[in-house]
């Protein structure tokens, strides 16, 4: 493969002989620099660290205020799932992915990357696709945890025209029970910026409507939502989020000015899915240098709009 083109590649852990690790992670890299890694924790797949074209981290793995806010992930803090019992009765078991600790008497599950592949995308985009199982937490009868439902995810990233396009598709399906997501503001794509960029260290956030500031953008119908600031040198840097409009009818969003981008189409109301079903969110997420004005993200976006038809 050529220097300048993505490669994919494993990030090896040395440990001693018979032990093995519970994490892993594995580096995009173009031309040889970083871009990011699929990282596998404890409790998530997700996205760390995530880098702008220029070299610049813009994403936070695991702030101490937040210790979940795992930089750049999908979770979902009420999955209900809709449960065969005896006597032909259907009974409600509420899981939390989101959390990584008991949150609301609801203990953590696990959403784990059972299989990652990638594959180049022409000449200058690059394909990973994974599946994972949202695994619910050990309990009496299911110590391995129940299977609450499955994904599909697939990132796309490309460089153009000096940012880096990352488009995330996710397809969450039902198993062998149908369940209901939502409603909760803790869903469903989020990012938490790195420190620096937040609105409390000097940065900005703002959406299409020319609203600033998360008290300002939460809860609004904002088609986009930019957050960028300062990176170290006088450089500024930051990332976009647009979510496909085709998925996001009854959109709302969750925006801090300590630095986090929560959107979904569960905020408002709940989503059953039925056994056999699925139901796929889409957003487009541009990592830039420069301002929301150097990026042309209001730009990209009409774009992007213009392109779905």
């Amino acid at each position: 493969m050529a220097a300048d083109r993505f490669q994919l590649e494993d990030d090896p852990i040395a440990l001693p002989r018979g032990a093995w690790a519970a994490t892993e992670r594995r580096t995009l890299r173009l031309g040889g620099r970083p871009v990011f890694s699929l990282t596998q924790g404890r409790h998530r797949a997700y996205l760390y660290p995530l880098y702008t074209p220029k070299g610049f981290p813009v994403v936070s793995e695991a702030p101490a205020d937040h210790p979940h806010h795992n930089a750049f992930w999908i979770a979902a803090d009420h999955v209900h799932c809709q449960m065969p019992a005896a006597d032909n009765r259907i009974e409600e078991y509420t899981y939390n992915f989101y959390n990584d600790d008991t949150f609301q008497g609801r203990a953590p599950g696990r959403i784990i990357a059972t299989d990652s592949t990638g594959e180049p995308d022409g000449d200058d985009a690059f394909l990973i696709r994974q599946t994972l199982e949202w695994r619910g937490p050990s309990e009496w009868a299911a110590p391995q945890g129940r299977i609450a439902a499955t994904e599909d995810r697939l990132y796309r990233i490309a460089l153009d025209g000096g940012t880096y396009v990352l488009d995330v598709t996710s397809k969450l399906a039902a198993a062998d029970w149908d369940f209901v997501i939502g409603p909760t503001r803790h869903s469903y794509f989020n990012v938490r910026v790195a420190e620096g960029i937040a609105v409390t260290s000097g940065g900005t956030v703002v959406d299409d409507a020319g609203r600033s500031g998360g008290a300002a953008i939460t809860g609004t119908d904002a088609r986009w939502v930019d957050y960028s600031g300062p990176v170290g040198g006088g450089n500024t840097a930051g990332v976009a989020v647009f979510a496909d409009p085709r998925d996001h009818r009854d959109i709302s969003w969750f925006v801090t000015d300590w630095g986090v981008v929560t959107v979904g189409p569960f905020r408002k109301t709940g989503r059953r899915v039925g056994k056999g079903e699925s139901v796929t969110m889409r957003y487009r997420t541009i990592i830039h240098d420069g301002d929301t004005a150097a990026a042309g993200v209001a730009r990209r976006y009409a774009g992007y709009a213009a392109a779905l038809g």
